[in-house]
């Protein structure tokens, strides 16, 4: 049995010594910050770069060939003084509210009845996508031998590019709702009424809302293109009679407008689902900061 010599000492336990903090680089936390910042803060901020990057490049650039966002605003109170933008706007908006409406009231109970019933989806169905997928432009020249160039033919156009986005969605959504809602509703000896309003329609908001977002898209193109075929009036008449005199600052004026009214439509779009199925934002976890 072997016993440690007198000279030799007891070897002494390590003891760990704690890791140096790590400084968190300054761009790491700076980043941090501004992830957390409210939702509307980053837009405003987006914005406002996306503008500043325009005018500094648009100063630079040919005048007849570009512009910049100060030379439109003036633009724009000019416009708006002589009155020349409230006129379009309104000649522009009747049809746009009257087809978008009529879009609506019409694409969600079709959607809902070609999603609900296997009669209905097989007999009109083949329509629906055929008509989404026909390039409803083309048809333009026709439309105008039977409506005219006023504000009939307008309102269709809108109506026709916004209402199959619309029912397609809706009609989809119907067909998203799992079987086994339906089933617990016809156990309890629901009717077909009250399971479509008690269970179909509030799963399918969701889709529905999706679906009137994408006809405010199309209808805005609509519109433009409506003008731009028929009667050259409203926000399309302005732009194309500011091209055509190379007013190009003169011509942005309407474009800007109506991508600007196309976002606050899409927003109120959002909100109104938000009142409608509240309960939607607290599944989904979407709820902005």
């Amino acid at each position: 049995m072997t016993t440690p010599s007198s000279g030799s000492t007891p070897a002494k336990a390590a003891i760990p010594r704690p890791e140096p903090a790590v400084a968190t680089p300054a761009k790491y936390s700076f980043l941090r910050s501004v992830i957390v910042l409210p939702g509307w803060v980053i837009t405003t901020l987006s914005v406002i770069i996306a503008l500043l990057i325009w005018e500094y490049f648009g100063r630079q650039s040919n005048p007849l060939l570009g512009t910049y966002p100060t030379a439109i605003f003036k633009a724009f109170v000019e416009m708006l003084g002589d009155g020349r933008l409230v006129s379009a706007f309104i000649e522009s908006g009747k049809p746009f509210a009257a087809g978008y409406a009529a879009a609506a009231i019409i694409g969600i109970p079709v959607g809902l009845l070609l999603g609900r019933y296997r009669f209905m989806e097989a007999a009109f169905g083949i329509y629906i996508t055929a008509g989404y997928a026909t390039p409803l432009i083309a048809l333009v020249p026709l439309m105008i031998l039977w409506f005219g160039l006023g504000f009939t033919v307008k309102a269709v156009i809108v109506f026709l590019l916004s209402f199959f986005p619309i029912c397609m969605n809706t009609w989809f959504g119907v067909k998203a709702v799992p079987k086994t809602l339906i089933e617990v509703g016809t156990a309890f000896c629901a009717s077909q009424g009250a399971i479509m309003r008690g269970i179909v329609v509030p799963a399918t908001i969701p889709y529905i809302m999706a679906g009137l977002r994408l006809g405010i898209g199309k209808a805005v193109i609509a519109i433009v293109i409506a003008e731009f075929q028929t009667a050259v009036s409203g926000l399309g008449g302005v732009i194309i009679n500011s091209a055509n005199s190379f007013r190009t600052a003169e011509m942005f004026v309407p474009v800007l407008l109506i991508m600007i009214v196309a976002v606050l439509l899409t927003a109120m779009v959002g909100w109104l689902e938000k009142f409608v199925a509240p309960w939607q934002a607290e599944i989904t976890q979407h709820e902005n900061a």
